[in-house]
């Protein structure tokens, strides 16, 4: 008896290819609406899912493979007496291999000109039963969720002329991960965000967690392709590890410039922009060389062959370099430092990811803060207007403040950070540690803040160090106070209307 597969896709990227070799390999193909077509015309041999149980599609087609013959091929047990005395008696036969992937509800979610009714209809109900009977009895039936998957399951059939129970597990698991992603976002959509279900996949053991003691794990958001890519670990990434490239990447993503920073317990301890990726990255290094010890290193362009020898002429001691690329050379001269954590990240093209982070037993979500400022943004209040190049080094300092813990003060010159104070219970003190980091590289200075200031005292400390404008949101009750300041020490200060509180 030939084996069956039964083939019904959404996403009919290499159906055409694949069912062609399982043709050859002897199966009998069973097929349904568009996949059936786009088979037939490629002349692949299929039968009809109706020829098959004498039923016609119903409703619109929303009933085409939920039928006994169909169920039944699929779920039962080929190992049980009964099962398949019944199985003959019913007259039905045997489903080997299910290949089946969803309407695309995720992409009708997300389009807002798509009314509820158009959504409802974008929801699948046979894909995910068939996908989950077959799952569910993958100890005999191969299923296939994902295009990407068609090409190790055609290998194992030519050599061994069936799947390997190793391999129908994991092709089973992929499926109820994927089927509970579907589910999760047809609740959130269908109740406007109420509801949730968050599926975590592909959980990675890692180093340890936020001290030695702990355990850590990383999971992938299910639904969420992974930007980041480890290409060398002699050492396990740490929990630490993790948070601190996080922030490093989103930091220099900011950046249309090529950008380099050094980040240390995910905050920054200097940045530096340059039209050379190279120089970018030794004025990052410079900025602060006594915090950028045991340091992630972020660059938003290749890292080549310089950057490394930098590093390793100058003793850096770096926990991970994270970038775009890495040329040959640069990977040939991390080998000499296995232990340094290499990583290739991608920045999104789109900044709308959603950010969580488990709170009092439950969990917080939010949007990215992708508010760009811009110098249209930007409105100045005091008599003092900031020059053309205070303006530009004002926006570089926004930019590295929303990603510095709260409270935040940056100071900058020439597009390179000169000193930084985040983390503090008040805006003064870290306006105090900033000025000290910089020491001398204080005078002519800008100051940036990540969020109005309460009183003038930051104002009269950054003054003392040489700062030459500031750049604040606005919109606390002594506003006038805090201008009135200014004015009095000739200090030009702008407004962007906007807060960068980052916790």
């Amino acid at each position: 008896m030939s084996k069956r597969a039964l083939v019904s896709v959404s996403d009919k990227s290499g159906i055409v290819e694949f069912s062609r070799a399982l043709t050859e390999l002897g199966y009998e193909i069973l097929s349904t609406g568009g996949t059936q077509r786009t088979l037939e015309e490629a002349k692949i041999p299929v039968i009809s899912v109706e020829e098959a149980t004498q039923f016609p599609e119903c409703f619109g087609g929303r009933v085409k493979t939920m039928h006994p013959l169909i169920m039944g091929g699929i779920l039962f047990r080929r190992d049980e007496i009964n099962d398949c005395e019944e199985a003959r008696a019913q007259g039905i036969q045997r489903i080997d291999l299910v290949v089946v992937n969803l309407y695309p509800f995720e992409e009708t979610a997300k389009d807002e000109t798509k009314s509820e009714a158009e959504r409802i209809e974008q929801i699948d109900i046979g894909g995910p039963t068939l996908l989950r009977s077959a799952a569910k009895n993958h100890a005999h039936v191969t299923v296939i969720c994902d295009p990407d998957d068609y090409t190790r399951v055609e290998r194992e059939l030519k050599e061994n002329g069936d799947t390997s129970p190793e391999l129908r597990k994991e092709l089973a698991e992929k499926v109820f991960a994927r089927t509970a992603a579907y589910d999760s976002c047809i609740v959130e959509s269908l109740t406007a965000g109420r509801n949730s279900s968050l599926l975590l996949t592909n959980g990675m053991n890692l180093r340890y967690g936020e001290n030695p003691h702990q355990w850590g794990k990383y999971y992938d958001i299910a639904g969420q392709e992974r930007r980041w890519q480890v290409l060398q670990e002699e050492k396990k990434m740490s929990y630490l590890n993790i948070l601190d490239a996080d922030g490093a990447m989103n930091l220099v993503c900011e950046f249309e410039q090529p950008t380099a920073a050094c980040i240390k317990h995910a905050n920054p301890s200097g940045v530096g922009t340059h039209t050379d990726i190279c120089e970018a990255f030794q004025r990052s290094y410079d900025a602060d060389r006594l915090s950028a010890f045991g340091v992630i290193i972020a660059l938003n362009r290749e890292c080549p062959g310089e950057i490394v020898k930098k590093i390793l002429d100058q003793k850096i001691f770096a926990e991970v370099i994270i970038a775009p690329n890495f040329t040959e050379d640069a990977l040939a001269l991390l080998k000499e430092k296995p232990k340094i954590r290499t990583i290739r990240y991608v920045c999104p093209q789109e900044k709308t990811q959603i950010t969580y982070r488990s709170m009092l037993g439950g969990m917080l979500v939010q949007n990215e803060d992708t508010k760009v400022v811009t110098k249209e943004d930007l409105t100045c209040v005091t008599d003092a207007q900031p020059t053309d190049a205070q303006i530009e080094d004002l926006l570089f300092a926004w930019k590295v403040v929303k990603h510095t813990k709260s409270n935040a003060i940056v100071f900058a010159k020439n597009q390179v950070t000169t000193g930084i104070g985040g983390g503090q219970t008040s805006r003064v003190d870290s306006t105090v540690i900033a000025a000290k980091r910089a020491g001398e590289n204080a005078k002519g200075s800008v100051m940036a803040s990540d969020a109005f200031f309460p009183f003038p005292d930051s104002i009269e400390e950054a003054s003392k160090h040489g700062i030459v404008a500031i750049v604040q949101p606005g919109g606390s009750v002594k506003d006038e106070e805090v201008i009135a300041k200014a004015n009095e020490l000739s200090l030009p200060m702008v407004f962007t209307g906007v807060r960068s509180f980052r916790h």
